[in-house]
């Protein structure tokens, strides 16, 4: 194959795992941070900080499944080389049950939990082999560049998504036109995965099972010997450590915003629309930059950048008195946790041995995952007990709620700050990279 038609291949898988990423950026900016997450808070749970706890809590529940599950699927996907069946069977969990959410309504507490949680299982499943594609079909001085163009042009697909989604609630209106566009979301973000599933070939060759094992033998063992020989890889190590404490703050930032502004702020569906619309521009721009300056300074340090801004706006964000400080905030917080995301992702790429990359992306989901229920799980509680600490005061229960959130907000920045802090020990593997 000649040079040219080998590039022209690489640039069609690029695109169609873009395109991934641009579709299930939908799902992530229709269902955790605009529209579901509020409904649910507002409209099924209707109840002052019990619906932000049971919220946490679902997160909890999805999060923690996924934390068990991803290393040992990680492995297996690995030795069958079959990281696109199971990317396809998480992401039709998704689709299918981001649908269901339809028929969830005022008081139906279980179902809009169950069915969420079903679908973030699905959701946060999936990403360990989509992730895990990225060594792939990326060169090793490409992943960082790829990886950030991934969350640029994710981010334009959530933006698209929200577009479309306010158009039709400022048109119609009313509960329905929401549950409505959470059918429109799974449509979009199953057919924006079509190229994916057609266009990507996995280079891996499935190996034979050994004498007297199974799929699922074989999964636990490799994932035993990876943490066995972690030794090897200290550095991986201390990243994994850094970005499991970091990331508590960024998904709780991520999952409890429409929350934030509906409480502290009294935002509508539109204003937490159009609110989300600004932070996915925000972050478009700050994923294409986080590649582009972590290709000239290194990834490590493009991180420290990009935690430290996230931690100054998070900080920031405890004492915003109005809604054109919040939307300023968001802007910024977009822009600095792309980077955070974008970059931590390619680094694994760097760290993982050739072979071995959907079993270290099983580890980095497994660590995510794990401070993904532990952080909100941790956010919702805060809310609630100074909530019920600030009412037992005499404070009214609006205010109440509110003073609630700012303290469970300051939590965010004691995670990030912390994570920095761990990452300052981590040597950076893309140094010899940098132009």
């Amino acid at each position: 194959m000649s040079s040219s038609k080998i590039q022209k291949s690489l640039n069609k898988e690029h695109i169609a795992w873009y395109l991934y990423d641009f579709g299930n950026s939908a799902y992530a900016a229709v269902v955790l941070l605009a529209v579901y997450s509020a409904y649910f808070h507002d409209v099924v749970v209707a109840e002052a900080a019990r619906g932000t706890e049971l919220w946490g809590r679902s997160l909890f529940f999805a999060m923690i499944i996924v934390a068990i599950i991803a290393p040992i699927l990680g492995a297996i996907a690995d030795f069958t080389a079959s990281k696109k069946r199971f990317l396809f069977l998480f992401s039709a969990i998704t689709w299918v049950f981001t649908g269901l959410l339809f028929f969830v309504q005022k008081g139906d507490i279980l179902i809009g939990m169950l069915f969420f949680i079903l679908a973030e299982i699905g959701y946060r499943a999936s990403q360990v082999f989509y992730n895990s594609l990225l060594p792939e079909i990326a060169d090793p001085e490409d992943i960082g560049r790829v990886s950030g163009n991934g969350w640029a042009i994710g981010s334009l697909g959530g933006v698209l998504c929200l577009i479309i989604v306010l158009v039709f609630i400022k048109s119609i209106g009313g509960p329905l036109i929401i549950r409505l566009s959470l059918v429109f979301t799974s449509l979009y973000f199953a057919a924006s995965t079509i190229p994916t599933f057609l266009w990507i070939r996995e280079k891996a060759v499935a190996k034979e099972l050994p004498d007297g094992e199974n799929y699922l033998t074989v999964g636990f063992n490799k994932i035993i010997n990876t943490i066995k020989s972690l030794g090897d890889y200290k550095d991986y190590v201390r990243f994994i450590i850094a970005f499991f404490v970091y990331n508590e703050g960024i998904l709780m930032a991520l999952n409890f915003a429409a929350i934030i502004g509906a409480v502290l702020f009294g935002m509508e569906q539109e204003q937490l629309i159009i609110f989300m619309i600004v932070v996915q521009i925000a972050s478009v721009i700050g994923a294409y930059l986080a590649g582009f300056v972590g290709d000239k300074i290194g990834y490590k340090r493009t991180l420290v950048f990009s935690l430290v801004m996230m931690a100054t706006v998070v900080i920031c964000m405890i004492f915003a008195q109005n809604l054109t400080q919040f939307y300023i905030i968001g802007a910024l917080a977009g822009f600095a946790l792309t980077g955070v995301q974008s970059v931590s992702r390619a680094l694994v790429g760097y760290f993982a041995p050739e072979g071995r990359s959907a079993e270290f992306y099983g580890l980095f989901a497994f660590t995510g995952r794990t401070s993904s229920f532990v952080g909100p799980w941790v956010f919702g509680k805060f809310a609630l007990l100074f909530f019920i600490f600030f009412q037992n005061r005499g404070q009214a229960e609006l205010l109440a709620e509110q003073y609630g959130l700012r303290v469970a907000i300051s939590s965010i920045a004691i995670f990030l700050l912390a994570g920095l802090w761990i990452l300052s020990k981590v040597n950076d593997p893309t140094s010899k990279f940098a132009e």
